[in-house]
């Protein structure tokens, strides 16, 4: 079957929030604690959208999963780096769907001028991991007990990608 990947619209809100608050509500992977309203996805796929890429990737109709840049930093001068986020549904995981996302997202950058792309990974996380390191990421860092959630601290470290 053939896969898709275009940006998004408040119209995924409703698929994205599906994917997403399974992580959120049963792994540490995010560090959010609350499901995310269908209304909060869409308004956050507007803030992104208008200035850096949000993708989807689609098959037979059903959005499997979805990948976007965000800022890094506020002061300007962090303006050529950005941190990714993918995210597959739980189902179609191992599949490559993180990896084609990931490469459709890179080219969008690349066009946008980003120099560097950062990818947090709460830890452990060897899938998330694996994905970086396979689309070239290279860990830079990490940091100890910065989150905590479901009664436990959690680590995270990060993974960084050149463009230049």
């Amino acid at each position: 079957m053939t896969q898709t990947i275009r940006h998004a619209s408040a119209a995924d809100a409703e698929a994205i929030c599906q994917i997403y608050n399974h992580y959120v509500a049963t792994t540490h992977i995010s560090f959010e604690e609350a499901p995310v309203a269908v209304a909060e996805m869409a308004q956050r796929i507007g803030d992104v959208s208008a200035r850096l890429p949000w993708l989807v990737l689609e098959q037979g109709g059903q959005l499997l999963g979805y990948a976007y840049a965000t800022p890094w930093r506020v002061r300007s001068a962090y303006r050529f780096s950005v941190e990714s986020s993918v995210y597959v549904s739980p189902q179609h995981g191992r599949r490559g769907i993180g990896a084609a996302l990931y490469q459709a997202l890179i080219a969008a950058l690349r066009t946008r001028g980003i120099r560097v792309v950062l990818g947090g990974i709460a830890q452990p996380n060897a899938a998330s991991v694996a994905l970086h390191e396979h689309m070239g990421f290279q860990k830079v860092a990490h940091f100890n007990e910065v989150g905590y959630k479901f009664g436990q601290w959690i680590d995270v470290g990060y993974w960084e990608l050149s463009l230049a």
